[in-house]
């Protein structure tokens, strides 16, 4: 049991009616989770709003309610605690609830467009390899230390960040790696989190269906800097046009690395392979099994931040030579008719850019490059023309399918891909709605020594269409079918 009015330290506190010497048994911003003697945090979402809640979570025994407006009859023996946003209300208690366990290891946030799930499962593995006990909160899984955990959103939720936070403590977790998405910022789901180091990846187009414009999504991501303590670090890419931005207010030690520019953390691509990539970094060279431009910028901040985090630098270079790709990330076999698939988590135009341009850059181009790719439904619009545009660019044949339609129609998503496609290249592309079609079709078109890459899903093993998940994975596919053609 913990007493109301020590997890409501730090919170911002605008009106008060009631006790706060009640007992608390816990914590929930979902009415039907709530039994006696729990706090309802009255939270203003997408969908619905909590504070419709509030008399049902009374009845089913809450003592407390935190809220932005107070109903309009208060209840006797209920404690009602005014603020102006819930969320930041949230994730203070959240962390004072499991007595800040923030604070008792090193917690490094990782935020950007793309690479933020390699970065932080690198360097997860590679601290592992280091010996140390390890902690991962990303958008493929939760990791404390060994033990594996599902994950449901890039950044959980507060609760569910402390939650795992103090698991770590129990389990004598030294160091955590955590993705931290514009969502998780802009709900202030890291408010109350003590991070010793942040790292920045890029920035291009992405949830501007969330984000109004631009400008707010790079502010977002600016704000998780600007509120880095004195004695954190913040290490931001050198080369993107934003990477200066989020550096600009923040108290913390200023880092960069690049590949193009100068900075702290320096690399230059010696060798790249389909087998891996020959890095120089501060002058020492490092063979890794990972490959491409992209990569070749997440190991350096990996390598940044390894450094930043005292490990010695001749060290990190060898962990990085040991570290394996992640999931869904770039992730390939070769088949028996020597075709590559390749599977990637590509779900935005830069992503989609790079991982084309990496395998452009390291085939023969006497193979064809043939590409699957879909956009999700019910999220940034503005992106599906660009993507079915780079597809068809920069492939030899580009079948425009369905990713997760969730509640659209899958053929207007590829509708507005295919506005995207321009008249030269109309005769590359091919439109299959059924994805596993697709995949199958990519596979049959096929031939020895060609490329196959599949976008937009990756760690993914599902697909969601009209509210329902249906098991859906691929690798398993790409797999599956190469392995019946070989017969």
């Amino acid at each position: 049991m913990r007493i109301l009015k020590d997890i409501l330290y730090k919170v911002a506190i605008e009106a008060l009616n009631g006790s706060t010497d009640n007992a608390v048994n816990h914590l929930h911003f979902d009415s039907r989770k709530i039994e006696a003697n729990d706090v309802f945090v009255a939270i203003r979402g997408a969908v619905s709003d909590g504070h419709n809640f509030i008399d049902k979570a009374i009845a089913l025994g809450a003592t407390t309610i935190v809220c932005d407006v107070f109903p309009s009859e208060l209840q006797k023996n209920v404690t009602y605690v005014l603020v102006k946003d819930t969320n930041a209300a949230l994730a203070f208690m959240a962390a004072n609830f499991y007595d800040n366990p923030s604070q008792k290891l090193k917690l490094v946030g990782i935020t950007g467009t793309n690479g933020k799930t390699t970065i932080a499962s690198l360097l997860y593995q590679l601290f592992k390899k280091a010996g140390f006990k390890v902690g991962l909160i990303s958008t493929v899984k939760i990791l404390v230390n060994d033990e594996e955990f599902k994950a449901t959103h890039t950044t959980p939720d507060s609760l569910t960040i402390n939650h795992y936070l103090a698991a770590m403590n129990e389990a004598g977790v030294d160091y955590c790696f955590m993705e931290v998405s514009s969502h998780g910022i802009h709900q202030k789901r890291t408010e109350g989190l003590h991070f010793v180091g942040g790292v920045f990846t890029n920035l291009s187009h992405d949830h501007l269906d969330y984000h109004p414009t631009f400008a707010e999504y790079r502010d977002v991501k600016k704000s998780f800097f600007d509120f880095l303590p004195k004695t954190a670090f913040a290490l931001s890419n050198g080369d993107d046009k934003n990477g200066a931005v989020m550096l600009q207010n923040t108290a913390a030690t200023k880092r960069t690395y690049a590949l193009k520019s100068y900075a702290d953390y320096k690399a230059i691509i010696l060798e790249n392979q389909l087998s891996g990539l020959l890095l120089k970094i501060n002058d020492n060279e490092v063979w890794v099994k990972l490959i491409g431009t992209f990569n070749a910028y997440n190991l350096l901040a990996i390598y940044g931040t390894a450094i930043e985090l005292g490990l010695e630098s001749l060290e990190v270079l060898r962990l990085l030579s040991e570290l394996e790709s992640v999931s869904g990330r770039f992730q390939f076999i070769v088949s028996a008719q020597n075709i590559t698939a390749i599977v990637d988590y590509a779900h935005t135009p830069d992503a989609l850019d790079n991982v084309l341009n990496t395998i452009n850059d390291v085939r023969t181009q006497n193979e064809q490059l043939i590409t699957v790719v879909g956009c999700g439904g019910n999220r940034d619009k503005a992106k599906r023309p660009i993507m079915g545009g780079i597809a068809s660019d920069k492939s030899d044949k580009a079948i425009l399918t369905s990713d997760n339609p969730r509640d659209e129609e899958p053929e207007t998503i590829i509708e507005e891909m295919e506005a995207g496609v321009a008249p030269q290249n109309f005769k590359k592309i091919l439109v299959i709605t059924d994805r596993k079609q697709a995949i199958k079709a990519a596979c049959q078109l096929a031939q020895p020594n060609d490329i196959i890459l599949i976008a937009g899903k990756g760690h993914e093993t599902y697909q969601e269409i009209k509210g329902v998940r249906q098991d859906f994975d691929d690798m398993k596919i790409v797999k599956e079918t190469l392995e019946q053609l070989g017969k």
